[in-house]
């Protein structure tokens, strides 16, 4: 599980500044990049995400300013490497709450996460297509979706059993040459009844079609006086 060292704590009042860093989408990704591939020169990067490798350069020394990335090794001396300094970034969801500011920072992060996840899923199609994961990954490999009916409560107590299942999950495998990084994205997003007919649904709201019965329902996140986390 990650320790307190790897956890980039974010107030929205001391970190003002970082924060407003972070709202660059590109910023966002190569943070993403570094965390789940492990550290990268600039040039690296770019191909990654088709970016200049002199945008790349740029965007890397602001994250570099707020504490993000720092400078990795130097496999050669011909050009600088970086890595993320931190595993995740946090932040109090109640806190995140007080300002505008920062409830569109949480808003921007959460569908920068989304990005990640349909981008992971490409990568995970892909690598069982190509055979660079093995098949034992194919059944276990899962999107889930369900719409439980919850109380605040029961929400921020499903997340706490997650995390403390992961952590042991995590902890037991730590040493097992056949573990692989799994992104495991979850969200718990409450929603408000709604009057019928009282105004249209949009498409994207509407509710999923059944999930298939061996992919049942993501696990929820945090209420809003939760945490929020981010890897991507």
């Amino acid at each position: 599980m990650i320790g307190e060292e790897q956890r980039r704590v974010i107030d929205p009042e001391r970190d003002a500044a970082a924060l407003k860093a972070l709202t660059h989408p590109l910023r966002i990704r190569l943070l993403g990049l570094l965390r789940q591939d492990g550290p990268a020169t600039a040039s690296e990067l770019a191909v990654s995400t088709g970016e200049s490798s002199a945008s790349t350069s740029y965007h890397l020394r602001v994250l570099a300013k707020y504490a993000f990335v720092a400078e990795a090794e130097h496999r050669d001396g011909r050009e600088r490497r970086w890595r993320a300094v931190h595993s995740v970034t946090s932040w109090s969801n109640g806190a995140m709450d007080a300002s505008p500011d920062s409830r569109a920072w949480v808003g921007l992060s959460r569908r920068a996460q989304i990005q990640h996840l349909e981008a992971s899923l490409v990568r995970h199609e892909a690598d069982l297509a190509d055979g660079r994961l093995g098949r034992e990954w194919a059944e276990p490999a899962r999107i889930d979706d369900l719409m439980p009916r919850l109380t605040p409560e029961s929400l921020t107590e499903l997340w706490e059993v997650l995390d403390r299942k992961l952590e042991e999950l995590t902890g037991r495998d730590a040493q097992d040459p056949r573990a692989a990084r799994v992104v495991l994205l979850t969200a718990g997003l409450p929603l408000a009844a709604r009057e019928p007919a009282a105004e249209p649904v949009p498409a994207a709201a509407s509710a999923p079609a059944a999930a298939p019965a061996s992919e049942p329902a993501s696990a929820p996140a945090p209420a809003a006086t939760g945490t929020g986390e981010a890897a991507s």
